[in-house]
């Protein structure tokens, strides 16, 4: 079973409000230690738990325990630091060229709005 499987079945076990906040308070834990209930515990024993949270937060973790998913790791967050890839030569070729494109894109614009205002101001004088 998961972990959150463990949380839902939790849930229905305990549906008074104290149980349910400790468990939102979980949840949201486990979502900055990426799923690892360990640090995730670790990280509540600074904040107050509502008044009968604490048996329900116990429950938790033996049967996290029990079930092997206590303490996962799923190594280094990809979304923190992207690792840097090399910009070889064609995608360097290709960057380039579209660059250039654009540019002149802007350019033939500039023009062209230059040489109808210049049309339009020499017609209304004649």
């Amino acid at each position: 079973m998961s972990l959150y499987g463990i949380i839902a079945d939790l849930r229905r076990e305990h549906p008074t409000p104290a149980a349910t906040e400790t468990l939102d308070m979980v949840v949201a834990e486990l979502g900055r230690t990426r799923d690892n209930l360990k640090d995730a515990v670790a990280a509540l024993s600074d904040k107050p738990l509502p008044p009968g949270g604490k048996p329900v937060l116990d429950q938790l973790v033996e049967r996290a325990r029990q079930e092997g998913v206590h303490d996962l790791d799923y190594g280094p967050d990809p979304y923190d630091k992207p690792p840097v890839e090399p910009l070889d030569e064609g995608t360097l070729g290709i960057g380039a060229l579209l660059a250039f494109t654009s540019v002149a894109g802007i350019a033939l614009a500039v023009v062209a709005v230059w040489i109808g205002l210049k049309a339009i101001l020499s017609s209304g004088s004649g």
